[in-house]
């Protein structure tokens, strides 16, 4: 009977590791966001009532994060720059949920114009009376060679993706430690961890946002409750590319030159895991 055991677990054991290493070469999510997703907390009910900041809500990832924190009942503020379309957001996430129109603030944002951004937050805590979390993940793409590439289109880069996603930051943070709690939540890339060709300002922007919350995240030790998370997604189909800059800034893609992007479901996943401190979405 022992003999029949210790074979059963010999040929149990070894399967069952096999499997999990299929499934993951199959999936888009590293074994953090995986483990999360199978035992972790239930959204709906760990992201009810919790008041959400979300800027690059109006398209890609940041829109359908909007749809998937309405659905577990998150209360909302929509930012981007295209108020129009932050509208189109806020009426798609009353018909897939039971929010209320008073529970999603359409907060139009540059990024780049940073002397408003003190007062947008004022906004937003005046409209709710408090942010749990602030989803920073408002940006642009890049797709032009260094050599051919103005200057002006990293300075660009700097501003929208790494210094407009500090300031929001800097004026989220205090109302934060104020609280005792709250979860900064900052939406990377894999071209922040590993360079990219014709992407050497985003990469750049991406690997400044890296180093700015890794250190931040050892500057609250003292703020135990407040979480830095990093998010770091593969490839995902959505306007990013449409919207990239090129070498000059004023000139768009207009077609997609990598086309094979795919459509991620890691905002479901990442919803389930608010806890964590860095997470990569590869393909």
């Amino acid at each position: 009977m022992d003999c029949c055991l210790v074979s059963l677990l010999w040929w149990c054991i070894p399967l069952y590791l096999l499997l999990h290493f299929v499934s993951f070469i199959f999936a888009d999510a590293d074994f953090t966001l995986l483990w999360a997703a199978l035992l972790g907390h239930k959204p709906e009910n760990k992201l009810k009532g919790l008041v959400v900041w979300v800027t690059g809500a109006s398209s890609g990832i940041g829109e359908e994060l909007a749809y998937q924190l309405a659905k577990c009942g998150s209360h909302l503020i929509l930012s981007a720059r295209r108020e129009d379309e932050l509208k189109r957001v806020k009426r798609h996430c009353l018909e897939c949920s039971d929010l209320q129109d008073e529970n999603i603030l359409v907060l139009p944002l540059d990024l780049t114009e940073r002397a408003s951004h003190e007062e947008k937050t004022k906004a937003a805590i005046r409209h709710f009376g408090h942010i749990d979390i602030l989803i920073n993940n408002g940006g642009r793409s890049q797709r032009s060679l260094c050599m051919e590439t103005n200057i002006d289109v990293y300075q660009a880069l700097m501003d929208i993706n790494f210094l407009g996603t500090v300031s929001i930051t800097k004026q989220v943070l205090p109302h934060m430690a104020q609280q005792g709690t709250g979860s900064i939540v900052t939406v990377s890339s894999v071209a922040g961890l590993a360079g990219a060709p014709l992407s050497t300002g985003y990469c750049a922007s991406k690997h400044a946002l890296q180093g700015f919350f890794n250190a931040l995240r050892a500057e609250l030790a003292e703020f135990p409750n407040i979480l830095i998370s990093t998010v770091c997604p593969g490839p995902v189909q959505s306007q990013i590319i449409q919207n990239a800059f090129t070498e000059d800034v004023n000139k768009f893609v207009f077609s997609d030159p990598f086309p094979f992007h795919y459509r991620s479901p890691w905002p479901q996943l990442a919803t389930r895991n608010i806890r964590c401190q860095q997470v990569a979405v590869c393909v």
